[in-house]
């Protein structure tokens, strides 16, 4: 069984990725229920099928599995997929012995910049970059299967910080 081990950010200076080539993401679910998602992506040339379970307590840890599959395939899927579509430019940005990756959103979802951080444990300490802000793991607005359905673009008071929403 593979784990992840993750937690997400929120960005709040942009002026840091001006500098750094990042890689363009399209991705859609098959299925986005609490429970599982299965993704199809296209990252650059390249096309991933995952398989996520549902997220512990903390909104930290879950379940995924993850299989390259032909673009061609990934392209037909996408098809499939339910309504909503993820479109973003992704940078890796290693920083103090951790890779960080920064996903800066566009199409429905332009305006929202996110960042995550994939760990070893839970408990493990990382410093955390300048322009790293405010923590939104496990607030369930900022998962990718809920950004699909609610584009940011449509729904900026739905993802105000001053409503936190923790699963």
């Amino acid at each position: 069984m593979a784990s992840e081990i993750e937690r997400k950010f929120m960005i709040t200076n942009l002026n840091y990725f001006t500098k750094c080539k990042g890689i363009r993401i399209v991705q859609a679910f098959l299925n986005s229920t609490p429970e599982r998602t299965v993704r199809v992506r296209i990252k650059g040339v390249q096309a991933f099928l995952t398989i996520k379970g549902k997220n512990n307590e903390s909104g930290t840890t879950r379940q995924e599995f993850e299989y390259k599959i032909p673009l061609n395939d990934a392209e037909q899927l996408l098809l499939l997929c339910e309504p909503g579509k993820i479109e973003k430019t992704r940078y890796e940005i290693v920083y103090k012995n951790h890779t960080f990756e920064a996903d800066i959103f566009t199409g429905e979802n332009e305006g929202l910049f996110l960042c995550e951080i994939e760990l070893s444990n839970e408990d493990e300490e990382f410093e955390k970059p300048e322009w790293l802000g405010v923590e939104v793991t496990g607030d369930v607005r900022f998962y990718n299967s809920v950004i699909a359905k609610h584009p940011y673009k449509h729904n900026q008071e739905y993802y105000s910080l001053e409503k936190r929403i923790v699963k």
